[in-house]
């Protein structure tokens, strides 16, 4: 470890640094010797980017991504699922595990960026490419939920089955038996 000493010349009278040795350097972590000097308000701005919850409006899926050294051709494959009516069962095993690898991909993009180890323009690059996993997982996502008017349909016939099993309750018909209970 260095020890800086400020030490005054009398003849010239100026103050001037004089670095000496205090033992053996301490050994600095791998992560403390790449730490980037990104600004704390760029890095909190990259992070909001990211977690918005209007990011993706907008936003293309990825034609291609790398994962863990891997190209997947993202693009396609969401379309390619997309298209289809129904997912049949071992479709659906392979949605899941697309789902899966992606959020996985996302967490290791966006912990870089977390943690203060890249740069800004970096940064930028990770940012972006987050955004567009978000984008083909949100897409991935919509596979599962119904078409709106099946989905209204079906709040319909629910909400009626409720409405005419509390007409019988307060009418006082039985449901089961389908007796009358009042006078």
């Amino acid at each position: 470890m260095f020890v800086a000493q400020e030490i005054q010349t009398p003849s010239v009278g100026v103050a001037s640094t004089r670095v000496r040795s205090r033992g053996p350097a301490k050994k600095r972590s791998t992560t403390d010797a790449y730490q980037i000097d990104v600004r704390e308000y760029e890095r909190k701005g990259l992070l909001e980017r990211v977690d918005r919850e209007a990011a993706t409006i907008g936003v293309d899926i990825p034609e291609e991504i790398d994962v863990q050294g891997e190209s997947i051709e993202l693009r396609s494959f969401v379309f390619e699922i997309g298209r289809r009516d129904t997912i049949p069962p071992g479709e659906r095993e392979r949605v899941d595990r697309a789902k899966r690898t992606l959020r996985r991909e996302r967490l290791e993009r966006l912990e870089p960026i977390e943690e203060n180890t890249v740069d800004y323009e970096r940064g930028e690059e990770l940012a972006a490419s987050i955004i567009g996993i978000d984008r083909a997982l949100e897409a991935l996502e919509g596979l599962d939920a119904p078409d709106p008017e099946t989905e209204a349909k079906r709040q319909e016939t629910a909400d009626r089955k409720r409405w005419m099993r509390f007409l019988r309750q307060a009418l006082g018909h039985d449901e089961v038996s389908g007796s009358h209970s009042g006078p």
